[in-house]
């Protein structure tokens, strides 16, 4: 088994690749498709809560932006768990997230979720590739569900917002 190590992630290159993120949650919050879908490559991909995908920065900003206008959306509370290196140029976020109903003060635990995103910095600065947006479900397992919860409700008393 060749285990070619991978390569290093620059504290630059990961605080970019963190800044992607919280763009694109506050493009969400601020209820403003363009912004986003800003943080995306021409050609990037957001698979969303439902399973549906969108495809490129300017189809992600006409759904995402058709979505907040139709709908009264939730407000993203979110804590990123790691990001590291794929290859190089390439890097993976992982994170957790809850939504604050329209009006409520506390996350839905039925809307949690967890998002995986890939970065590629192509020598013109970082973009985001691919966010997939997973139903935090964890059938079966009631005791994993509850911990999310507990974990988004603490980032609720600390500060509203995504969290580094």
């Amino acid at each position: 088994m060749n285990d070619t190590r991978l390569p290093d992630l620059s504290p630059g290159d990961e605080s970019a690749v963190r800044g992607l993120y919280h763009r694109v949650l506050d493009g969400w919050n601020l209820r403003d498709g363009a912004a986003f879908a800003g943080p995306f490559a021409q050609d990037g991909e957001a698979i969303g809560f439902d399973g549906s995908r969108h495809v490129g920065r300017s189809g992600i900003a006409a759904e995402v932006g058709r979505v907040l206008a139709e709908h009264e959306t939730p407000a993203y509370v979110a804590k990123v768990r790691r990001v590291r290196p794929l290859a190089a140029g390439a890097a993976q976020l992982d994170a957790v997230a809850g939504l604050v109903p329209p009006g409520a003060e506390d996350i839905d635990p039925v809307l949690n979720a967890l998002h995986t995103v890939i970065a590629v910095n192509r020598g013109a600065g970082w973009r985001i590739a691919l966010l997939q947006n997973t139903p935090a479900r964890y059938d079966g397992r009631p005791d994993l569900a509850r911990a999310l919860t507990a974990e988004l409700r603490e980032l609720l008393v600390r500060t509203p917002g995504p969290v580094a």
